[in-house]
């Protein structure tokens, strides 16, 4: 049962951060263009994903060693029979304007961060984040929890953080394809 649910956040942690990789390929003008409603461009929300994953992955590695110690040997196999992920509420952050979300200032984008240097930062988050999700391959994940304000979702344990961070990118992956979809029809 555990096993399954980490091979689906671990496949789908690769096919969104696959996608999320896709958008540094197209071109400057449309990195750079901002929607009409003077939301972010493509290239400042690919910052902004960065700089999520940055904070949200000091909060899930510190979260994968605490539950690391926590592991004796068949302490969490009951916890185990039972569980699972709320997949449905985590769906939502991954939802465009699902829910409102008052995000932190350092996690605002400055749009003067060079792609590259956002896009080499995203690879290194993702590969620490299945790193995370590896030392957790037994079902420790579930033994240490943290509360998360955003949409409510509460005390959430470790596995739950992970796919936070992989749903959030996914949501900003519609917000790109808006804005990618609003400049082409502007174009035309």
């Amino acid at each position: 049962m555990i096993s399954n649910i980490i091979n689906s956040i671990h496949n789908e942690t690769e096919i969104v951060f696959s996608e999320v990789d896709a958008w540094f390929k197209n071109p400057v003008d449309i990195l750079n263009c901002h929607p009409e409603n003077g939301g972010w461009s493509i290239r400042e929300i690919l910052e902004h994903i960065s700089l999520t994953n940055h904070f949200l992955l000091i909060l899930i590695k510190k979260a994968t060693v605490k539950a690391l110690g926590k592991t004796k040997p068949a302490n969490f196999n009951e916890l185990l029979a039972d569980y699972d992920l709320d997949w449905e509420k985590l769906k939502q952050v991954g939802e465009h304007k699902s829910f409102y979300w008052n995000r932190p200032q350092h996690m605002q984008p400055t749009g003067t961060v060079d792609l590259k240097e956002v896009k080499d930062k995203i690879e290194v988050q993702v590969a620490e984040c299945l790193h995370c999700l590896q030392q957790l391959s037994n079902g420790e994940g579930i033994l240490y929890k943290t509360r998360m304000t955003v949409n409510d979702l509460g005390k959430i344990d470790v596995y739950h953080y992970i796919c936070f961070l992989v749903q959030h990118a996914k949501r900003h992956i519609t917000q790109m394809e808006n804005n990618k979809k609003e400049f082409e029809q502007h174009k035309t």
